[in-house]
């Protein structure tokens, strides 16, 4: 009988899509820093002003489908010539499925998909296209993006814990630990597990995870060199 192949999973933040080009929330220059996440990030908001948000977010989905995926993607989508490997995303761009990721759970919803207003299971692809102010999706309610605001429940919490519970060896990458409940996602290791940080600033951590400082694109790569052997 074959031995299971070794299961590594990936928990990424946005600092490994900031080294494609895509901007982060959090930097100085970052998108809350230009926008009032009340304007743009709850259901209230789209209640309130539809355009507004449907313009943001045509905005992201513009930029995220013209960003390419970089070599921290594309090295941990390599991990699978000999790993089992999942992938759970704080990210909202595909880049991990075009590096050839194969299995991707995305946290806080994806910008190429669309959900009903009501029901957040019916959900539909749209690619890079900008939604607009009165499409309905097929309950007859507002469409809006697949993107989980604030104040909503992550439906992907649950199958991350399980993923990572059972994980023999944990990547996280560029992320800040500042975003909860993702961020409590590294203390459901294994104790015995391999744990592994790279971050490219200092990021407090008492998980017991080896912190390895530097560019995701450049510290990744040596990581899965590593690993593969």
């Amino acid at each position: 009988m074959n031995q299971p192949a070794t299961k590594i999973v990936i928990i990424s933040g946005a600092g490994i899509s900031a080294e494609s080009g895509l901007a982060t929330f959090r930097d100085p220059d970052g998108l809350w820093q230009q926008y009032d996440l009340e304007d743009l990030a709850t259901p209230q908001a789209f209640a309130r002003n539809p355009a507004l948000v449907h313009r943001f977010y045509n905005s992201r989905r513009i930029q995220a489908a013209k960003a390419e995926p970089n070599a921290a993607h594309l090295a941990i989508a390599k991990l699978e010539q000999a790993f089992n490997v999942v992938v759970v995303t704080q990210n909202v761009d595909d880049l991990h499925e075009r590096a050839g990721s194969s299995k991707v759970l995305h946290l806080h919803g994806k910008l190429n998909e669309a959900r009903s207003s009501k029901n957040p299971n019916l959900i539909e692809f749209i690619g890079q296209r900008e939604l607009k102010v009165g499409e309905l999706a097929a309950d007859g309610s507002a469409l809006r993006p697949n993107i989980v605001w604030f104040g909503e429940e992550v439906p992907a919490m649950e199958p991350a814990i399980k993923e990572i519970q059972s994980a023999d060896k944990i990547l996280v990458v560029g992320t800040s630990l500042q975003v909860y409940p993702a961020a409590s996602l590294l203390f459901y290791a294994r104790k015995e597990a391999e744990k592994v940080l790279i971050n490219l600033e200092a990021t407090d951590n008492d998980a017991g995870y080896q912190f390895i400082q530097g560019k995701a694109a450049t510290e990744v790569s040596k990581l899965v060199k590593k690993w593969l052997g």
